[in-house]
């Protein structure tokens, strides 16, 4: 029933389903299996036949996957940090909502840096303007799309000397955006290998979603629906083009400012 029709944590037990004929023959398997087990839960901790359900600090619906409004309250009312603790306080809640904000790692750049070993705290305009965009973002987050099936996967990816960027879509819908900053060793890449780089990121952290099924992957840099066809690549390229080949993926060319939604 795992991750088929039930969702455990701790001790608490979700069971969802497609329709009302299937959740009742789901109920009624994970009752039983209660019972059998001598496990009990408290009738009044108990809800039934919810069309909508608070989760682990998201709110799950029909229409799809939404930040907790309580969240949302906590984020508006945050006060402005004065330590390296105030803010990986902050960055902590604010990053376990990532998949909900465009160009979080780009955003939250100057504050991360704070974080760092052997960084003088000083908050500064850009920090200022860092946290209150985190925060209205997180005001503003959208309804994320539960995805519908196996097919028509999208993901538009983006590079720069700041970060990876890039976002999952379904038949139009925001599935969910990823975004990290580059490490020390890939602020010397070139360019195009930045690009791949961000593709191979995307591959990485949506590996449930895209492996086993045909997806298309857009990048604003030209060269890259090449890559599969090149000759002479070099040993980290050779290693992402293995990669790469467990996937059904098609890379196409889309112009910068057309590819905005992905952008790092």
């Amino acid at each position: 029933m795992l991750d088929r029709c039930v969702i455990v944590f701790i001790e608490d037990i979700l069971v969802y389903s497609k329709n009302k004929g299937d959740h009742a023959c789901h109920l009624r398997e994970v009752l039983e299996t209660l019972r059998r087990e001598k496990l009990y839960a408290k009738f009044s901790k108990c809800a039934f036949w919810l069309h909508e359900v608070q989760f682990l600090g998201h709110v799950i619906n029909a229409d799809g996957i939404l930040v907790d409004p309580s969240k949302i309250q906590a984020v508006t009312n945050w006060s402005l940090p004065k330590s390296q603790t105030d803010v990986r306080s902050f960055l902590g809640l604010a990053g376990y909502y990532r998949r909900f904000i465009q160009d979080f790692a780009k955003i939250a750049s100057s504050l991360t840096k704070l974080t760092r070993k052997n960084v003088k705290f000083v908050w500064g305009d850009d920090q200022e303007k860092a946290f209150q965009e985190l925060k209205s973002k997180l005001t503003q987050a959208p309804i994320l799309m539960l995805p519908d099936g196996p097919d028509d996967f999208v993901v538009y990816s983006d590079a720069s000397y700041i970060g990876l960027g890039c976002v999952l879509m379904q038949r139009g819908k925001v599935i969910a955006y990823a975004s990290r900053q580059l490490k020390t060793h890939e602020i010397n890449y070139p360019i195009h290998d930045l690009e791949l780089a961000a593709v191979v990121f995307a591959l990485k952290i949506w590996r449930h979603y895209l492996y086993g099924v045909k997806c298309t992957i857009y990048t604003d840099h030209k060269s890259l629906k090449y890559f599969f066809t090149q000759n002479e690549l070099n040993m980290r390229q050779r290693r992402w083009l293995e990669l790469l080949s467990d996937y059904d993926c098609e890379i196409l060319y889309h112009p910068g400012k057309a590819n905005v939604v992905a952008d790092a």
